[in-house]
């Protein structure tokens, strides 16, 4: 008998093996919700077929990868449950039979479910062509969800039972809190480590994912397809179930009794920046039925239970939202990072991404996870030091507390949410040390945002999201009940924050804004569309009561977004889609294109014109020193658009653009006349859309290495004579209106604190635009990046020379003329 419990006891030592011998860690994933699934919703069948077949097989390659780790994740739930088993008929067990019923109730059987299907679905794929069927798999996986309804029923009292279990016995502890997942096929000596909770909850999650992949099946399968209606019925099975398991879910994790026996619901929760003592912190709030609390992740050494400690808690009947001025540079104490380190942050996050896929594809999984921790310290950072929008909370009986965050949607979400709430007839509530702290500790279960939104903990079957420009339409909005001056502004994620991109021109005293406004955005890994309608206030009861410049407070009356599909943003036609939002439609269309298209330097056919047309050509043909289109442009900005924030950053209508190019191309009379009346974003726009459409970048191709190195000398002096060198090489038309343009931006950045255009956001505008190689050039070739690799080393320096020469005390043509003292070799 001794020697059987050895047996049994050294299976659960395999179990308990050394943490160090595996890396990474596995995320818990949220449900998606009915309201989360609006991109996915079922569209008919478009194209050809077998275009459509190709796409089916994408979808299924793609669902199976995931099935995988799905099956990973169960096996490692039924590793450590047979030697369990075997210890409890010993004299020595770790649990009782009852007790690895309870926790481990059903795994088996849906572990069968799920490799049967693997099993049956794989060779399929193996062996694709468009006669494959595979609906019958799909029929017959949605029929056994019955197995999900009993694991369902007992998920509570698994939960329950694991946890209690591992409090009162050290060793189920140990292996509850690390159990091992084999990575895929493809990596296989990565291996991670999880918590038994987070994967107790797997088969909840792996139902709506199920559910999602139906849909997309059926959008790339004919209607006359044999699988078509198979799959149409297993996604019925899948949506009643899915539709009655959500009910039974949602309280299950986001309630807790209070002391008087009352449900306290979780309503909201998420990772927001606070400002604590002049510095930046980042928080977890949550916000429940009758309060907000304030919590930050507690340091816990490695294998135990994360733990939150509460920094403040406020009363819902106590907190007020208060309303100041927009901006960080309001609030002095706050400092600020400068942006040319957010950039090198960003630089970096893409060099190790690069790093990254170049490890795994060597299946070195300790280098990985290294790289990964550095990024998680870059994207961390990067987080905490990008929002700018305060969001102030003020207790009526003491402090007032402030966070930054990234969006005006997302301060709009926690307000909307706080002030739904207070609508209700609320108590003041006062917490005692010990149901604080019982609330506190609730928190790491209830929370539905589990980790910060870096890169690094995205499960490697996610979308790295898109790289490149997105073109959107802003058409029409209808459902407004009186008349008032609206407008739109368009916001996309970005390095895990959302960015303002756009917004279209106040459409006055309506009710049925018509704008068909186009706008370029560019998309740097970005996965989401957001669009906020708003009404332009002129009532000077609403004005900001803290400036004395009767700053004007716009309210916004709607707010929606769109997740960016990759079978509908790969396409190069438009795309028309609807976003409803408080009873309002906003109509918009929108079609993508990569970023090597989009910036292509392409000559002009027409010589005639000035775009595309080589800029010596232009200006002999003008008899001017400096092309037309750019002394008008920049004459008009300095008039009227050198306070407006965001000035050359802000998205000019495209449309406007294109009028004002057709104009310029053939030397309209009432040019003029246009620009006046123009929006100031457009011909802004016009004037960066010049220089990008020049053949060849104002700094040439012959000289676009020699900038790359003179701008990565160490030494001050070296640099200098260089970079002077280099200028006095442009040929002269080049030269004067490179001049021209930077003294301009030095003129446009003198009003930062009014326009927010600092000179190394005007450099990050401009530089790639000025510096970028043609595609004729043989330079360029050591230009082309990988597409997620925006931000890469030649970007980079692009934008630093630019800046460099924006910092340099003022230059004029006739002293680097009259200035030999430089090289006397040709470049």
């Amino acid at each position: 008998m001794e020697e059987d419990e050895e047996v049994v006891l050294g299976m659960l030592d395999k179990v308990l093996e050394d943490e160090d011998q595996f890396d990474g860690e596995v995320d818990l994933d949220s449900p998606l919700t009915s309201g989360e699934m609006g991109p996915y919703l079922l569209r008919p069948f478009q194209g050809d077929i077998e275009k459509g077949m190709e796409m089916k097989k994408l979808v299924l390659s793609g669902f199976l990868a995931s099935e995988e780790i799905y099956i990973n994740q169960l096996e490692a739930l039924l590793l450590p449950m047979r030697p369990l088993k075997a210890a409890a008929t010993s004299s020595k067990p770790v649990l009782s039979m009852e007790q690895i019923e309870t926790i481990f109730y059903k795994i088996q059987d849906i572990f069968q479910i799920h490799k049967e299907f693997y099993d049956a679905l794989l060779p399929h794929i193996q062996q694709w062509d468009d006669k494959v069927t595979v609906g019958h798999l799909f029929q017959k996986l949605a029929s056994e969800l019955g197995m999900y309804k009993a694991f369902l029923d007992n998920y509570k009292r698994a939960v329950e039972t694991a946890e209690k279990c591992a409090q009162a016995n050290g060793q189920f502890q140990k292996i509850s809190e690390n159990v091992k997942v084999k990575g895929p096929k493809d990596s296989k000596d990565l291996t991670s480590t999880v918590t038994m909770e987070a994967l107790l909850y797997k088969p909840i999650d792996r139902v709506t994912r199920s559910t999602l992949v139906l849909h997309d099946l059926l959008k790339h399968t004919p209607k006359d397809h044999p699988d078509f209606p198979l799959l149409q019925d297993a996604l019925r099975i899948s949506q009643n179930f899915l539709s009655s398991i959500n009910e039974e879910i949602d309280p299950r994790r986001t309630a807790v009794t209070t002391p008087k026996g009352e449900a306290r619901q979780l309503v909201k929760d998420g990772f927001l920046v606070e400002v604590s003592e002049g510095s930046r912190k980042l928080r977890h709030v949550f916000l429940f039925t009758d309060l907000m609390l304030c919590a930050k992740l507690k340091k816990t050494p490695v294998g135990k239970h994360q733990q939150y400690e509460c920094k403040w808690y406020i009363p819902l009947a106590d907190l007020t939202l208060q309303t100041l001025d927009d901006s960080v540079e309001s609030i002095p104490h706050i400092q600020t990072m400068p942006e040319h380190e957010i950039d090198e942050m960003k630089n970096k996050i893409c060099g190790l991404k690069s790093d990254i896929q170049k490890e795994k594809s060597k299946g070195q999984s300790r280098v990985v996870e290294r790289l990964r921790k550095k990024m998680n310290e870059q994207e961390s950072g990067l987080l905490l030091h990008s929002p700018t929008i305060p969001f102030r909370i003020h207790n009526r009986n003491g402090k007032s507390y402030l966070f930054l965050l990234s969006s005006d949607y997302e301060r709009s979400e926690w307000r909307e949410s706080i002030e739904k709430l207070q609508k209700k007839d609320l108590q003041a509530c006062v917490l005692s040390s010990v149901e604080l702290q019982v609330l506190t500790g609730f928190c790491f279960k209830l929370r539905t945002v589990h980790n910060i939104p870096l890169t690094s903990h995205k499960d490697d079957e996610e979308s790295p999201g898109h790289y490149g420009f997105l073109h959107v339409i802003v058409h029409s909005a209808t459902g407004f009940k009186e008349s008032a001056n609206l407008y739109c502004t368009l916001e996309v994620d970005s390095f895990g924050y959302y960015v303002g991109k756009a917004k279209t021109r106040v459409f006055r005293d309506t009710t049925e804004p018509t704008w068909n406004e186009e706008f370029e955005i560019e998309l740097e890994g970005s996965q989401c569309l957001r669009i906020l309608c708003y009404e332009k206030c002129y009532d000077k009861s609403k004005l900001n009561k803290i400036d004395d410049d009767n700053e004007i407070v716009d309210k916004i009356v709607g707010k929606g977004q769109v997740q960016l599909d990759p079978q509908t943003v790969q396409t190069k036609n438009w795309h028309m889609d609807v976003i409803e939002m408080n009873g309002i439609k906003v109509e918009f269309s929108m079609k993508f294109s990569s970023r090597d298209l989009s910036l292509k330097r392409t000559p002009s056919k027409k010589q005639s014109g000035v775009f595309g047309v080589k800029i010596s050509v232009v200006t002999k043909r003008e008899r001017s020193k400096v092309p037309y289109i750019v002394r008008q442009c920049i004459e008009e900005v300095e008039k009227r658009g050198i306070v407006e924030v965001g000035i050359y950053r802000i998205s000019g209508v495209a449309t406007d653009i294109q009028a004002l190019k057709a104009a310029f191309d053939t030397n309209t009379k009432d040019i003029l006349v246009m620009l006046s009346d123009m929006d100031i974003n457009a011909i802004a726009g016009t004037l960066k859309l010049y220089f990008r459409e020049l053949p060849e970048p104002l700094l040439t191709d012959r000289l676009y290495p020699a900038f790359m190195e003179g701008i990565a000398l160490s030494d001050p002096a070296a640099k200098e004579n260089c970079m002077m060198h280099l200028l006095r090489s442009l040929p002269d038309p080049n030269l004067i209106t490179f001049l021209s343009l930077l003294d301009h931006l030095k003129r446009v950045a003198e009003k930062e604190p009014i326009n927010k255009m600092s000179l190394h956001n005007l450099a990050t505008v401009f530089g790639p635009t000025l510096l970028r190689p043609s595609e004729a050039s043989e330079n360029s070739k050591a230009h082309v990046t990988l597409a997620s690799d925006i931000w890469s080393h030649d970007v980079m320096a692009q934008v630093q020379v630019l800046l460099y020469y924006l910092q340099h005390p003022p230059i004029t043509f006739t002293e680097l003329k009259r200035n030999t003292l430089y090289f006397s070799t040709d470049v």
